[in-house]
């Protein structure tokens, strides 16, 4: 893979206060790069911008709130003169069934997981665009590509990303604009003990027990998670970057099994399909 010049770049990171954004957040700046981080609470991301001086802006910051968003977009385009990197990271993971979740946090995952990433898309996309550069990394999952019971709402947030991602890198590559979508699979993150969760029904018991066995079938490993921050500067590195990319091992494995039973689903459905298209048997 051909790599682009290693000149300073300017990153605009959301939940760059906690897990792999924290550690991203320390590459980009140990790199030499300059770092807009936002979390909700900025308070979290002051000894970092005490360590890096003026190379770090920390902003408070709601994904959910496009007003915000598009302020905070603003300040960071004044004070840096441009992003040349967006890496939507903020996102939490509401593990439960669908019965088991309510309304307001059947929302809130869609919200943060979804709709934030894309309010934020939508704020840099204008300036990128004009100078005709930059790279859009959207964080969605190996759930973004598979889906496990007990976790569906998250996994809904993750491939309506993954869609919206894959049409939008066709929208803009014509403007020199990168999109990459980013699919961790497992690191030691904190995420599920900092994520909302719904309350468990008696009747869904077993939906838990499929979640784990079905990620233990996939004998999925949980990967060095600072070793992640190296990836991510590879990746902006790189001329040519790829729509998608797993950070860690054995997701392959585990996609081309589910791949698998699609098709298969499809190819025994086909009697249907040509129902459906109005084929019947002995009709040309």
């Amino acid at each position: 893979m051909t790599s682009i010049s290693n000149t300073p770049r300017t990153w605009f990171l959301t939940g760059a206060s906690r897990g792999l954004g924290a550690i991203w957040a320390r590459a980009i700046v140990e790199r030499g790069d300059n770092l807009v981080a936002t979390a909700r609470d900025v308070d979290s991301l002051r000894p970092l911008a005490e360590a890096h001086g003026d190379r770090v802006l920390p902003l408070a910051l709601d994904v959910t709130d496009t007003t915000a968003v598009g302020a905070a977009v603003t300040r960071a385009e004044d004070r840096f003169g441009g992003i040349d990197v967006l890496v939507n990271n903020a996102g939490h993971m509401l593990r439960g069934a669908l019965e088991e979740a309510t309304d307001a946090q059947v929302r809130e995952q869609m919200e943060v997981n979804y709709f934030g990433a894309l309010w934020t898309t939508r704020a840099v996309l204008p300036r990128m665009r004009a100078r005709g550069h930059g790279h859009i990394m959207q964080v969605t999952s190996l759930g973004g590509v598979v889906a496990y019971p007990a976790l569906g709402l998250y996994h809904a947030s993750k491939w309506a990303l993954e869609a919206v991602s894959e049409s939008l890198a066709g929208e803009v590559a014509p403007f020199g604009i990168h999109v990459t979508m980013i699919e961790p699979i497992m690191f030691s993150t904190g995420l599920t003990a900092q994520s909302p969760q719904t309350t468990p029904h008696p009747a869904y018991g077993h939906a838990r027990e499929l979640l784990y066995s079905e990620a233990a079938a996939h004998n999925l490993e949980l990967g060095r998670t600072e070793s992640t921050g190296d990836a991510l500067l590879a990746l902006a590195d790189l001329a040519e970057p790829p729509l998608r990319v797993l950070f860690g091992i054995k997701g392959v494995e585990a996609i081309r099994g589910e791949y698998d039973k699609r098709l298969a689903t499809w190819e025994a459905g086909q009697d249907l399909s040509r129902l459906a298209h109005g084929v019947r048997a002995g009709i040309a």
